[in-house]
């Protein structure tokens, strides 16, 4: 079911037939992974100069949020001009795949974002450790997953603030990011009781991988590095076998264009 030397071969030949390595066109009219949105907006930058891999560390604390000066409450990218990018991940689904793509990325030299369902967390609790002792970063995407842009407000506080006690409890913070679930960009309600439960920012995505609707390891390549610049920040999704195939050769992509995949925090540091 999961990755293995010839179906990597066979994803970076399909990759070079496809025109990659040069960046592709993105395709239109693409719906977002949680759901849609208004579209994201930033300045352009000129590429970025060499940049050394990442090397995961096993995480000395926990992480809480924090507030980034001179950033909007809902972050879409990070800084442009630099060889930065974060991919995150929505973490839910089987443990095994899961593990499978932190290793991926880890052998890649990659640090992630983890953006965690507390019920994932309820069945899973390892899976906290397992993310924070890799060196990446864990935050919250609600309790249930449910579209909280269409909930009232005490229901829709109870999500954020359910999935961040488990984290503390877990933890022993709330976690690095809040995540609104099943839509790409969040209410100014839900910005504002976010903010409340102790998250300066909402986190959202500029590059959707669409992995979520299983379109094939090369799909899944195609549509991060079709839209992919520096400072971008990428939906990912645990739980499909298609993302972990996917890793190896997207990593190997990214680098060949100078850009290092870290985690959001990182990203957004000067």
């Amino acid at each position: 079911m999961l990755s293995h030397p010839g179906r990597r071969a066979a994803l970076r030949a399909a990759l070079r037939a496809a025109g990659l390595g040069v960046a592709g066109a993105a395709a239109a009219g693409i719906t977002t992974g949680c759901g849609p949105g208004r579209p994201a907006a930033g300045p352009s930058s000129p590429p970025p100069g060499p940049a050394r891999p990442a090397k995961p560390a096993r995480a000395a604390a926990p992480a809480a949020p924090r507030r980034f000066a001179g950033q909007p409450v809902e972050i879409g990218h990070g800084p442009r001009d630099g060889g930065r990018v974060a991919l995150t991940f929505h973490g839910n689904g089987e443990p095994a795949l899961a593990r499978a793509a932190l290793a991926e990325a880890e052998k890649g030299g990659a640090r992630v974002t983890v953006l965690a369902i507390g019920s994932w967390l309820d069945a899973h609790p390892d899976m906290a450790r397992r993310i924070l002792d890799g060196g990446h970063e864990l935050g919250n995407h609600t309790q249930r997953h449910l579209a909280i842009n269409d909930m009232a407000e005490a229901e829709a506080y109870a999500e954020i603030t359910g999935c961040a006690q488990r984290l503390k409890r877990l933890t022993g913070s709330i976690g690095t990011w809040f995540r609104p679930s099943q839509t790409q960009y969040a209410t100014p309600l839900v910005q504002k009781l976010a903010q409340r439960a102790g998250y300066p920012h909402v986190l959202s995505y500029d590059v959707d991988s669409l992995d979520f609707t299983s379109p094939g390891a090369a799909a899944v390549i195609r549509n991060v590095t079709g839209t992919i610049r520096p400072g971008s920040v990428v939906s990912l999704h645990f739980g499909y076998a298609d993302t972990v195939d996917a890793m190896p050769p997207l990593l190997e992509e990214l680098a060949r264009r100078k850009l290092r995949a870290v985690t959001t925090t990182e990203l957004l540091t000067p």
